[in-house]
């Protein structure tokens, strides 16, 4: 079923002004509306620290479920800024390895280089899985706008090659997903799946809708047949519903991979059921885009960001 009307028209609104600069620094900079729109991002988002997140990440463990950390940022601009990038996810690579989590990293390509220069986003990498390899620990690259496609599987297939800890994204929406996946499940890195956050030219995507969801399940069914690595990134229940009753998620090659504070019930759910679980979570003090996203993506998510607007925040890692 397509999203209602309204729902699709605000979806999209939504995910306009969320990359419109003046309004994110207008935010930013006031005192009054910052503290407001930070403790609704602080039901998706860890904190604005490192140590947020893998404090966090730590009790998840704990709990049962695997994780996967980002120190949130994309589309950086200038050099100096994607290396201070590079270095806070080595950073992060090297905590989590020095304190036993056993934590993958993501990350959006942009945040290291790719907007720059793709040279720099490849060395960056390069770098970034030499560093994770030496701890056992993955990274996982994000999958950006349809436009930067191309770039950012060409870089990943010429790391995965030297370094299989380094796994990619694929949005079941664009038509081109199909044969991307054909063409990876030759290379040894995991595969993510989502269906796709990104406003995209209605000529090269399926809209969400029944369509959609059978283009999803094509793409795992062809991951769980290829025993090839996968996690299953969707919040759909209906859509979860059937991939667990297929039998998917007891493959061993097969997780659930969940946004942090979206649905913690399903994900507990899942994993007391004996699936496995694993929940992505973000910190940084870039969360304004991330939180605009998560609204995007699930409109009602709109009355709970109001909602702790107004009461303050809530400790989303209670709800696990």
């Amino acid at each position: 079923m397509i999203l209602p009307t309204i729902e699709k028209q605000f979806a999209d609104s939504l995910k306009s002004i969320a990359r419109n600069l003046e309004i994110k620094e207008y935010i930013q900079q006031s005192p009054e509306l910052y503290p407001l729109f930070l403790s609704s991002a602080k039901r998706f988002v860890t904190g604005e620290s490192r140590e947020d997140g893998v404090s966090i990440g730590d009790k998840l463990i704990h709990k049962g479920y695997r994780i996967s950390l980002e120190f949130i940022g994309e589309n950086t601009i200038n050099k100096e800024e994607c290396v201070r990038a590079k270095d806070e996810f080595i950073a992060l690579v090297k905590e989590c390895g020095n304190r036993g989590i056993s934590s993958r990293v993501s990350f959006d390509l942009s945040h290291i280089g790719l907007s720059v220069d793709p040279e720099l986003a490849y060395q960056n990498l390069l770098e970034m899985a030499k560093e994770a390899q030496s701890y056992g620990i993955s990274l996982m690259i994000s999958m950006e706008e349809s436009a930067k496609t191309d770039l950012i599987l060409s870089i990943y297939k010429k790391v995965v090659v030297e370094y299989s800890n380094v796994g990619v994204t694929l949005q079941a929406q664009l038509h081109r997903t199909l044969n991307d996946l054909n063409e990876l499940l030759n290379y040894s890195g995991a595969i993510r799946i989502v269906k796709g956050a990104y406003q995209e030219p209605p000529d090269i995507c399926i809209p969400r809708s029944d369509k959609l969801d059978q283009r999803y399940l094509e793409l795992v069914e062809l991951c769980v047949k290829a025993d090839h690595q996968i996690s299953i990134a969707s919040h759909d229940e209906a859509l979860l519903k059937q991939i667990i009753e297929r039998g998917y998620l007891q493959n061993p090659y097969v997780e659930a991979e969940m946004l942090y504070g979206i649905l913690p019930e399903l994900s507990k759910q899942l994993k007391d059921d004996g699936l496995p679980v694993r929940v992505y979570l973000t910190y940084g003090v870039e969360w304004y885009l991330y939180l605009c996203h998560r609204i995007a993506e699930y409109p009602p998510n709109i009355y709970v960001a109001i909602t702790d607007a107004i009461h303050g925040e809530k400790d989303s890692s209670q709800l696990y």
